[in-house]
Protein backbone atom coordinates (compact mmCIF):
# COMPACT_ATOMS: atom_id res chain seq x y z
CA UNK A 1 0.00 0.00 0.00
CA UNK A 2 1.39 3.37 -1.02
CA UNK A 3 1.25 6.00 1.71
CA UNK A 4 2.15 9.66 1.85
CA UNK A 5 1.89 12.20 4.62
CA UNK A 6 0.22 15.57 4.65
CA UNK A 7 1.78 18.18 6.95
CA UNK A 8 -0.29 20.74 8.76
CA UNK A 9 0.91 24.29 9.30
CA UNK A 10 3.83 24.46 11.66
CA UNK A 11 3.82 26.72 14.67
CA UNK A 12 7.08 28.35 15.80
CA UNK A 13 8.88 26.47 18.54
CA UNK A 14 9.31 28.23 21.84
CA UNK A 15 12.80 29.41 22.72
CA UNK A 16 14.96 26.40 23.59
CA UNK A 17 12.32 23.95 22.36
CA UNK A 18 13.28 21.49 19.67
CA UNK A 19 11.33 22.00 16.45
CA UNK A 20 9.33 18.86 15.67
CA UNK A 21 8.32 18.22 12.02
CA UNK A 22 4.63 18.99 11.53
CA UNK A 23 3.97 15.56 9.98
CA UNK A 24 5.36 13.91 13.13
CA UNK A 25 3.17 16.11 15.35
CA UNK A 26 0.22 15.17 13.19
CA UNK A 27 0.64 11.41 13.58
CA UNK A 28 1.27 11.91 17.30
CA UNK A 29 -2.19 13.47 17.52
CA UNK A 30 -3.73 10.41 15.88
CA UNK A 31 -1.85 8.12 18.23
CA UNK A 32 -3.31 9.93 21.27
CA UNK A 33 -6.86 9.08 20.27
CA UNK A 34 -8.59 6.51 22.53
CA UNK A 35 -10.72 5.27 19.62
CA UNK A 36 -9.96 3.45 16.33
CA UNK A 37 -9.41 5.37 13.10
CA UNK A 38 -11.25 4.47 9.91
CA UNK A 39 -10.16 4.73 6.31
CA UNK A 40 -11.06 3.11 3.01
CA UNK A 41 -10.69 -0.66 3.04
CA UNK A 42 -8.03 -2.70 1.22
CA UNK A 43 -9.91 -2.48 -2.08
CA UNK A 44 -8.46 1.04 -2.38
CA UNK A 45 -4.79 0.75 -3.41
CA UNK A 46 -3.91 4.41 -4.02
CA UNK A 47 -2.11 6.97 -1.82
CA UNK A 48 -3.31 7.61 1.74
CA UNK A 49 -2.34 10.71 3.72
CA UNK A 50 -2.96 12.21 7.12
CA UNK A 51 -4.77 15.52 7.46
CA UNK A 52 -5.32 16.71 11.03
CA UNK A 53 -7.11 15.89 14.28
CA UNK A 54 -9.66 17.95 16.19
CA UNK A 55 -9.49 18.27 19.96
CA UNK A 56 -11.73 19.47 22.75
CA UNK A 57 -10.84 22.48 24.88
CA UNK A 58 -9.00 20.23 27.33
CA UNK A 59 -6.89 18.68 24.57
CA UNK A 60 -8.66 15.34 24.16
CA UNK A 61 -8.69 14.07 20.56
CA UNK A 62 -12.29 13.88 19.36
CA UNK A 63 -12.11 13.53 15.57
CA UNK A 64 -9.73 13.48 12.64
CA UNK A 65 -9.48 12.90 8.89
CA UNK A 66 -7.54 10.63 6.56
CA UNK A 67 -7.29 11.38 2.83
CA UNK A 68 -7.23 8.93 -0.07
CA UNK A 69 -6.22 9.55 -3.67
CA UNK A 70 -5.10 12.94 -4.98
CA UNK A 71 -4.54 15.64 -2.37
CA UNK A 72 -7.32 18.10 -3.26
CA UNK A 73 -6.86 21.71 -4.21
CA UNK A 74 -9.49 24.43 -3.95
CA UNK A 75 -11.97 24.04 -6.76
CA UNK A 76 -13.60 26.89 -8.67
CA UNK A 77 -15.10 27.27 -12.13
CA UNK A 78 -11.71 27.84 -13.74
CA UNK A 79 -10.28 24.64 -12.24
CA UNK A 80 -13.43 22.70 -13.08
CA UNK A 81 -13.13 23.65 -16.74
CA UNK A 82 -9.53 22.49 -17.07
CA UNK A 83 -7.60 19.25 -16.93
CA UNK A 84 -6.60 19.69 -13.28
CA UNK A 85 -10.06 19.00 -11.87
CA UNK A 86 -10.68 16.03 -14.17
CA UNK A 87 -7.56 14.36 -12.75
CA UNK A 88 -8.30 15.20 -9.12
CA UNK A 89 -9.96 12.19 -7.49
CA UNK A 90 -10.09 11.94 -3.73
CA UNK A 91 -12.09 10.70 -0.76
CA UNK A 92 -11.56 11.86 2.82
CA UNK A 93 -12.75 9.72 5.73
CA UNK A 94 -13.64 11.49 8.98
CA UNK A 95 -13.69 9.51 12.24
CA UNK A 96 -15.63 11.00 15.18
CA UNK A 97 -15.61 9.51 18.68
CA UNK A 98 -19.15 8.62 19.78
CA UNK A 99 -19.34 10.56 23.03
CA UNK A 100 -22.33 11.46 25.22
CA UNK A 101 -22.74 14.90 26.73
CA UNK A 102 -20.07 15.14 29.42
CA UNK A 103 -18.35 17.52 31.79
CA UNK A 104 -15.21 19.36 30.77
CA UNK A 105 -11.96 18.33 32.42
CA UNK A 106 -12.07 21.29 34.82
CA UNK A 107 -15.68 20.57 35.77
CA UNK A 108 -16.89 24.04 34.81
CA UNK A 109 -19.13 23.07 31.91
CA UNK A 110 -20.33 20.41 29.52
CA UNK A 111 -19.13 19.20 26.12
CA UNK A 112 -21.78 18.55 23.48
CA UNK A 113 -22.56 14.96 22.62
CA UNK A 114 -21.30 13.71 19.26
CA UNK A 115 -23.54 11.90 16.79
CA UNK A 116 -23.89 10.92 13.15
CA UNK A 117 -24.87 14.55 12.55
CA UNK A 118 -21.46 15.58 13.90
CA UNK A 119 -19.77 13.39 11.30
CA UNK A 120 -22.05 14.70 8.54
CA UNK A 121 -21.30 18.31 9.47
CA UNK A 122 -17.53 17.79 9.63
CA UNK A 123 -17.62 16.05 6.26
CA UNK A 124 -19.73 18.81 4.73
CA UNK A 125 -17.44 21.54 6.02
CA UNK A 126 -14.40 19.54 4.90
CA UNK A 127 -15.69 19.47 1.33
CA UNK A 128 -16.38 23.21 1.45
CA UNK A 129 -12.81 23.92 2.51
CA UNK A 130 -11.67 22.88 -0.98
CA UNK A 131 -14.37 24.79 -2.85
CA UNK A 132 -15.56 28.23 -3.76
CA UNK A 133 -17.70 29.59 -6.63
CA UNK A 134 -15.85 30.75 -9.72
CA UNK A 135 -15.56 34.49 -10.30
CA UNK A 136 -15.88 35.17 -6.57
CA UNK A 137 -13.47 37.72 -5.16
CA UNK A 138 -11.16 36.25 -2.52
CA UNK A 139 -12.33 38.90 -0.04
CA UNK A 140 -15.89 37.54 -0.27
CA UNK A 141 -14.95 33.91 0.24
CA UNK A 142 -15.04 34.11 4.05
CA UNK A 143 -18.64 35.36 3.93
CA UNK A 144 -19.59 32.64 1.44
CA UNK A 145 -17.86 29.97 3.53
CA UNK A 146 -19.61 31.11 6.71
CA UNK A 147 -22.99 30.95 4.98
CA UNK A 148 -22.31 27.54 3.47
CA UNK A 149 -20.99 26.21 6.80
CA UNK A 150 -24.29 27.17 8.42
CA UNK A 151 -26.13 25.44 5.58
CA UNK A 152 -24.00 22.32 6.10
CA UNK A 153 -25.00 22.28 9.77
CA UNK A 154 -28.70 22.67 8.95
CA UNK A 155 -28.45 19.75 6.52
CA UNK A 156 -26.51 17.62 9.01
CA UNK A 157 -29.13 18.29 11.68
CA UNK A 158 -31.86 16.86 9.43
CA UNK A 159 -30.47 13.56 8.18
CA UNK A 160 -33.96 12.21 7.61
CA UNK A 161 -34.82 15.12 5.31
CA UNK A 162 -35.30 15.09 1.55
CA UNK A 163 -31.74 16.29 0.90
CA UNK A 164 -30.37 12.93 2.01
CA UNK A 165 -30.73 9.44 0.58
CA UNK A 166 -29.65 6.10 2.06
CA UNK A 167 -26.60 4.24 0.81
CA UNK A 168 -25.44 0.83 2.07
CA UNK A 169 -21.65 0.40 2.21
CA UNK A 170 -19.44 -2.18 3.97
CA UNK A 171 -17.81 -1.23 7.29
CA UNK A 172 -15.34 -3.88 8.42
CA UNK A 173 -17.08 -6.16 5.93
CA UNK A 174 -20.58 -5.59 7.35
CA UNK A 175 -23.22 -3.77 5.21
CA UNK A 176 -23.97 -0.48 6.96
CA UNK A 177 -26.52 2.24 6.20
CA UNK A 178 -25.17 5.72 5.49
CA UNK A 179 -26.87 9.05 4.93
CA UNK A 180 -25.71 10.36 1.54
CA UNK A 181 -26.06 13.54 -0.48
CA UNK A 182 -24.51 15.05 -3.60
CA UNK A 183 -23.97 18.66 -4.61
CA UNK A 184 -22.17 20.56 -7.36
CA UNK A 185 -19.08 20.48 -5.13
CA UNK A 186 -18.92 16.71 -4.52
CA UNK A 187 -20.56 14.19 -2.20
CA UNK A 188 -20.93 13.74 1.56
CA UNK A 189 -21.98 10.72 3.63
CA UNK A 190 -22.20 9.78 7.30
CA UNK A 191 -23.02 6.75 9.43
CA UNK A 192 -22.10 4.83 12.58
CA UNK A 193 -19.94 1.79 13.28
CA UNK A 194 -19.98 -0.91 15.92
CA UNK A 195 -16.56 0.29 17.17
CA UNK A 196 -17.76 3.30 19.14
CA UNK A 197 -17.19 5.88 16.41
CA UNK A 198 -19.17 7.69 13.74
CA UNK A 199 -17.78 7.85 10.21
CA UNK A 200 -18.21 10.68 7.74
CA UNK A 201 -16.69 10.99 4.29
CA UNK A 202 -16.56 13.43 1.41
CA UNK A 203 -15.00 13.41 -2.03
CA UNK A 204 -14.87 14.46 -5.66
CA UNK A 205 -14.10 12.53 -8.81
CA UNK A 206 -14.25 9.20 -6.95
CA UNK A 207 -17.66 7.55 -6.75
CA UNK A 208 -18.96 6.88 -3.25
CA UNK A 209 -21.00 3.90 -4.41
CA UNK A 210 -18.10 1.45 -4.57
CA UNK A 211 -16.36 2.46 -1.34
CA UNK A 212 -15.86 0.37 1.79
CA UNK A 213 -14.49 1.36 5.19
CA UNK A 214 -12.26 -0.47 7.65
CA UNK A 215 -10.30 0.16 10.84
CA UNK A 216 -6.79 1.45 10.16
CA UNK A 217 -4.46 -1.22 11.53
CA UNK A 218 -1.35 0.98 11.83
CA UNK A 219 -1.92 4.74 11.67
CA UNK A 220 1.82 5.35 12.16
CA UNK A 221 2.46 3.80 8.73
CA UNK A 222 0.79 6.84 7.14
CA UNK A 223 3.47 9.27 8.38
Amino acid sequence: METTSRAVAQTPAAEGEQQVPSARRTVDGYLRAPFPWYGLDEAFTGPRWLMQVGTTADGAVEHGSIGHGDEPTVRNEHAASGDQDSKEKFAVVVTVAANPSRRTADGTGFLEATSVSSAAWLAGVGLLSFTWPGQMDHTLRDDWLEQQTETAWVLADDLEGDDWSTLSLPVDGVPTAFHYRESEFGWVLAGSTSSGVHVGAYGRGMSAYGLGFAVVKDIAAYA
